[in-house]
């Protein structure tokens, strides 16, 4: 029995999302440039990218519905997107997308079937490991948003911000810290 479905799935990205969307809004245009160092992207670099994560699993899963990535052409398929990630926008440009981009994945998510998600897509020869599910595939696209959210927060202090999930953990202990010390007396 799988705990752990579509729903769930579906429920989890638009969590990862919402914290995206907050540290997009929360960091002033004028610093969507800034990137920490000359090989590596801006924030507004980044915020596109995020925006573009599932279009790969959107590709193979839903319009595709591909078995093997054996023929698969990757850089054919990524080229245009890392490309899109260097065209200029607007803040409010790059939010949209990721509202926008966020909305639609996580509504086709909530369609997906347990069986749809429990089926095997092969990897090309030599890869391990040889194949995986498609919930493990679809939920890359969730941790791979975490992991350039975490660079995110880190370019959000280097201009000079805190990011939230930071600052309501230092309210959650603060309160914590205040009753503990009234409980004291």
């Amino acid at each position: 029995m799988n705990f752990y479905g579509a729903k769930e799935l579906a429920e989890s990205f638009r969590t990862v999302r919402k914290n995206t969307l907050k540290i997009a809004e929360e960091i002033g245009e004028e610093h969507y440039g800034f990137q920490a160092t000359p090989d590596t992207r801006t924030i507004a670099q980044t915020l596109v990218h995020i925006a573009n994560i599932c279009k790969l699993q959107e590709k193979v899963h839903q319009i595709d519905h591909l078995s093997s990535l054996a023929t698969f052409d990757f850089m054919g398929f990524m080229g245009p997107i890392i490309a899109d990630e260097h065209k200029p926008r607007t803040k409010a440009e790059i939010v949209t997308l990721l509202k926008e981009g966020g909305d639609r994945y996580s509504m086709w998510l909530e369609s997906l079937s347990d069986e749809f998600l429990g089926e095997s897509v092969e990897y090309p020869a030599g890869m391990i490991p040889p194949s995986k599910s498609r919930f493990e595939m679809i939920l890359g696209a969730k941790e791979h948003e975490m992991h350039h959210r975490g660079q995110l927060m880190l370019l959000q202090r280097m201009v000079g911000g805190v990011p939230h999930l930071t600052r309501d953990m230092m309210a959650r202990m603060a309160s914590r810290m205040a009753g503990s010390s009234t409980s004291m007396r």
